[in-house]
Parts: C-alpha cells; sequence; structure tokens
C-alpha cells in the first residue's frame, strides 16, 4: 500500500522522487515559514520604530534589495565556479547569524532603525548570491522534464509559508512580543542546512570556466540578448516587480493606517494572499506543462496589475482580502512560469549567470518600487500607490506584449 500510495505521489508530483529535492524541500519548508515570520515581525517593527512611516519602511526595503541591483551579474558569474550545494550552506548559515542578531537587539530593547537598515543591507547582500545558486540548484537535482515540478513545489512551500508565518508571527507578536519571531527564524535554518548536508552531490561535475568573472558577465548578458524566449520573459519580470510586487509595502500600512485593523489584522490580509498563491502553486505542481502556461502565464501578468487597481478602491477588510487572495493568485502564476520558461531555455552553461539576471529583474529593481511605493503612500495615500502601479503596470505590460510578439514574427526561435 504504501508503495502503491508513493507511486501515486510521485506521478502526481515528480520531483518528490529525487531524494536531493526532497531533501531540499523539505529544508526549505521549515525555514521559509521563518523567512515569513520575520518578515512580518520586521515590518511591523519599523512601523513601530519609526512612528507608522511607509517612507522609511520602503527605505528598509530598498536597502534589502538594493545589494542584488548591484552584484547580483558578479554573483551569478560566482555561484557557476562552486557547487551550488556549498554556496547555499555559507548563504544560508549567514541568514540565520542576521536573524539571530536582530533578535537579540530587539529581545533587549535597544535596536533601532539604523541598525534594521545595516542588518537588511547585509541580508540583501548574502541574497544576491543566494538566490542565483538556489534557483540553478533545481536544474542539478532534478532532469530538466521535471523542472516545472521542482520550481512549482518550491513555491508551493514558499507560499503555504505565506499562510502559515504571519498568521503566527501576528499570535507572537501580541502574545510574546517581536523578538520571537526572528529568534524562530534564525532556528529555522537549521533544517534547510541539515538537508544541504545530506544532499550527495558526486554526480555533479563542474567546469569553471577560465575566462575572467567580467568577461562571464558580457558572455551571459550577450547569451540573453540573442534569444527572446529568455530576454522578454526578464523584462517582463523587472516591469512587474518594479510596480506591481511592493505588497510589503503597501499592505501593512494599509492594514495600521487605512484599515485600522492593527496586527491581527495584517497576519490576516497577508495570509488571504498566501493562500491564493499556494493554490495556483499546487495546481502548477500537479499539472506541470500541461496546464495551459500560456494562457496562465498573462493571466498571471494582467490579473495582477487590475488586483492592484481593485485594491486601490476597496474600502472594506472583506474586498481587501478577497483581492489580495486574486493577487495571490496572479503574481504566482506569473512568477512561477518566468522561471520556468527562463530555466528550460537556458543552456546549463549559462543557467547560473542568467538566474542572476532573474534575480536582478525579480529583486534587483526591487529598491526602485518600494521606494516609489513609499513615497507615494507617504505624499498621498495608500490607495493612490495601489492604483498608480497597478494603472502604470497594466499599460506597459500592454506595450511589451506588442513587442514581443513583432520580435517572435521575426525571429520565431
Amino acid at each position: 500500500m504504501n508503495e502503491k500510495w508513493l507511486d501515486r505521489l510521485y506521478r502526481t508530483f515528480p520531483a518528490l522522487s529525487y531524494r536531493n529535492f526532497r531533501l531540499f524541500w523539505f529544508g526549505q519548508a521549515v525555514s521559509l515559514i521563518g523567512t515569513w515570520i520575520q518578515n512580518v515581525g520586521q515590518g511591523w517593527l519599523v512601523l513601530e520604530l519609526t512612528n507608522n512611516s511607509a517612507y522609511m519602511l520602503g527605505i528598509v526595503t530598498m536597502l534589502q534589495t538594493l545589494p542584488v541591483l548591484l552584484f547580483s551579474l558578479v554573483a551569478g558569474a560566482f555561484v557557476e565556479r562552486f557547487p551550488k550545494r556549498n554556496v547555499l550552506l555559507v548563504t544560508q548559515t549567514c541568514f540565520g547569524v542576521l536573524a539571530a542578531i536582530l533578535a537579540t537587539l530587539t529581545l533587549l530593547g535597544i535596536v533601532k532603525y539604523w541598525h534594521v537598515l545595516v542588518l537588511a543591507t547585509l541580508l540583501g547582500l548574502t541574497n544576491t548570491f543566494d538566490m542565483p545558486a538556489r534557483q540553478s540548484l533545481y536544474a542539478e537535482i532534478v532532469d530538466k522534464k521535471d523542472l516545472t515540478s521542482a520550481i512549482s513545489m518550491n513555491s508551493m512551500i514558499f507560499n503555504l509559508a505565506r499562510i502559515v508565518g504571519p498568521s503566527v508571527a501576528a499570535f507572537l507578536i501580541a502574545a510574546l512580543g517581536i523578538a520571537i519571531c526572528f529568534y524562530l527564524n534564525a532556528l529555522s535554518f537549521v533544517a534547510v542546512i541539515a538537508g544541504l548536508y545530506m544532499m550527495d552531490i558526486s554526480h555533479i561535475h563542474l567546469q569553471p570556466s577560465k575566462r575572467s568573472a567580467w568577461k562571464d558577465v558580457l558572455a551571459g548578458l550577450k547569451y540573453v540578448r540573442k534569444r527572446p524566449s529568455i530576454m522578454f520573459p526578464l523584462i517582463m519580470m523587472g516591469t512587474l516587480s518594479l510596480l506591481a510586487m511592493n505588497f510589503n509595502i503597501l499592505v501593512p500600512t494599509l492594514a495600521k493606517v487605512q484599515l485600522n485593523i492593527g496586527v491581527t489584522g495584517y497576519g490576516t490580509l497577508m495570509t488571504f494572499m498566501g493562500l491564493g498563491a499556494f493554490l495556483i502553486s499546487l495546481y502548477l505542481s500537479a499539472t506541470g506543462s500541461r496546464g495551459g502556461t500560456n494562457r496562465i502565464y498573462w493571466f498571471g501578468a494582467y490579473g495582477l496589475s487590475l488586483s492592484l487597481v481593485a485594491l486601490s478602491v476597496s474600502r472594506s477588510v472583506f474586498l481587501a482580502e478577497l483581492f489580495l487572495f486574486l493577487a495571490g493568485i496572479c503574481m504566482q502564476a506569473f512568477n512561477t512560469l518566468s522561471n520556468t520558461a527562463i530555466q528550460i531555455n537556458s543552456e546549463d552553461e549559462f543557467r547560473g549567470r542568467v538566474m542572476s539576471l532573474y534575480s536582478l529583474m525579480f529583486v534587483g529593481v526591487a529598491p526602485f518600487g518600494s521606494y516609489f511605493s513609499g513615497w507615494v503612500t507617504q505624499n498621498l495615500r495608500v490607495d493612490w500607490a495601489f492604483g498608480i502601479s497597478g494603472v502604470l503596470s497594466l499599460v506597459l505590460i500592454m506595450v511589451i506584449s506588442i513587442v514581443w510578439s513583432v520580435s517572435l514574427k521575426r525571429q520565431p526561435t
């Protein structure tokens, strides 16, 4: 019976049939819950330290993502020279140490806004190397035919953590204070580090480049420029990351200032968004490339923009929950299928550099988006920030889709 059950499970979710993936996946499942608990705790801590300043919260997010903008291309060339597992052991350990430092400062009651800024910058620097290594690892531990399943399953646990993490964080903050959120996150990295140590990477054989890192970067950029199937998904990702994915700035401000529902309400809003993202990830994990992915990709892109416009006119908690649920579905559908398309169309030799560009578009442009969202919220209102972001992203998506279509007619490959 167990063998039949496992066989059915592996047919439904083929990525789980790989031992290395299972080890990494289960470790990530624990660690990501801790990450979301810290995200909520950090956002609430900054609002308390800055008298509810969305602008200063945006600065924190900007500094947390700025290193990706500055160094991701070099990081991509760097991680290609080492086993991805080894790079991740270092980065995940650094994440745990940084969380423990913030927890201790908060527990002792000596944490200052500038402490959060410094730690956010160090977190971003670590993430600059972690992201391309983590994204490239999937291609080393599963076959390419199961890559969609692997990426979707990672998205699934990310969004399951988004459901569980904010609710747990809200309860912990109300009952025990903010510091416990950061301590739990630090502890959660033990699971993913243990999983990485247990992985067997003897089958992975690197062929380190003999060129300089800078020449590798230029070769990677040239490679992407000649491939519309990679270049346009990257442009789309950068556009929506810049304008439509600044929920870490807008949602806490929406909860605390406009809806006046406190930290528990904030956790509930994030839970609804995570639930939508989890459900679409579950669907994509099971269907893989059989589920009409091109239509879902464009549904995600346009739907995310329209959800922001809808949030701009929402004046009740129920409508905010509903449209954040829809935004979660659309955002995760777009993110998962963008990642999958880029990886499938990338050759192994260039995957680290291509995924560093993905990191640049996904996270590196976020400082500008965070600054923009924080500025609009501070000087106008959070509903204006939702509306302006939604309309701008909608217009730009339409323009990009037209240019992309023309490019495909000229160069079908």
